[in-house]
């Protein structure tokens, strides 16, 4: 499948920024089953100081906001092949070893709520999948998908405790559960082709798990499916802190408003 991405984001400042730079993650992987055929970023008040790869193998752009600026646009814009792998990325890559996604971090260390959560779901036969699959469908059953309830620091037992949340909620439960059972998980954030529409106002968020003989494998909790080919990873790492779109923002006394745009919509590939 053949996927363009229009991402468009927007901070408005209510007094001239003094100093600001920001860590910008937006470059889509070339894995397996997606390969990048081009990808363009660009900046109003705003210029690239440096671009490298992180410990994630994630692409990291360091932005830097001109200095007096009372608005920053950053656009992206791009082409991708994706192919249908049922969610299955493949062996493990990256600076940091397996082990290091066994650890829980403060955004997914489980607590009692997220422990009452998994009662009665178990590896002991073996199928790592089908529990992986089983807590899947826990969570989607136990906390709502809800906008606006929760926040990019909201903890996986916060979101359990109030049994509501969105994408990267549902990812963070999900991954301190199956950490919980000694199955190493990540987080991923990405793109999602939506069938009724081809505007969204954000990103999307799903999870990985690493299964033996499989590898990593994703679980979108809140659509209750592996992703498809209408899914594109972008960044992954530990929690959402390692894969967030933007992050690192300083602004001195300034404050702002922060607008999302984005757009994905399947393209006709010519015929050979």
């Amino acid at each position: 499948m053949r996927l363009a991405i229009r991402h468009t984001t927007r901070y408005s400042f209510d007094e001239p920024v003094v100093h600001a730079l920001q860590r910008v993650r937006l470059t889509p992987k070339t894995t397996q089953g997606q390969e990048i055929l081009n990808w363009d970023m660009t900046f109003e008040n705003a210029r690239c100081e440096l671009e490298y790869e992180d410990q994630h193998h994630n692409t990291v752009s360091l932005i830097a906001v001109e200095q007096g600026a009372r608005e920053v646009t950053i656009r992206c814009d791009g082409m991708v092949d994706t192919e249908d792998n049922q969610g299955v990325i493949g062996r493990h890559s990256g600076h940091l070893p397996l082990w290091s996604f066994l650890g829980q971090t403060k955004l997914t260390r489980p607590g009692a709520e997220v422990r009452s959560l998994m009662e009665g779901l178990s590896v002991d036969g073996g199928n790592k999948v089908d529990f992986l699959h089983d807590l899947s469908r826990r969570i989607s059953e136990r906390v709502d998908y809800r906008i606006g309830e929760t926040a990019v620091h909201t903890t996986a037992e916060e979101s359990a405790a109030q049994g509501s949340g969105v994408c990267q909620d549902h990812a963070h439960i999900f991954i301190g559960a199956a950490r919980a059972h000694d199955i190493p998980a990540r987080y991923v954030s990405g793109y999602l082709m939506m069938n009724d529409r081809i505007d969204q106002e954000a990103t999307h968020a799903w999870a990985e798990a690493h299964i033996d003989g499989l590898g990593w494998v994703g679980f979108d909790i809140s659509n209750g499916i592996s992703p498809d080919p209408r899914y594109i990873r972008v960044a992954t790492g530990r929690d959402y802190r390692d894969a967030a779109p933007i992050t690192g923002i300083s602004f001195g006394t300034a404050s702002g408003d922060l607008t999302v745009d984005v757009a994905v919509e399947q393209q006709h590939i010519p015929q050979q």
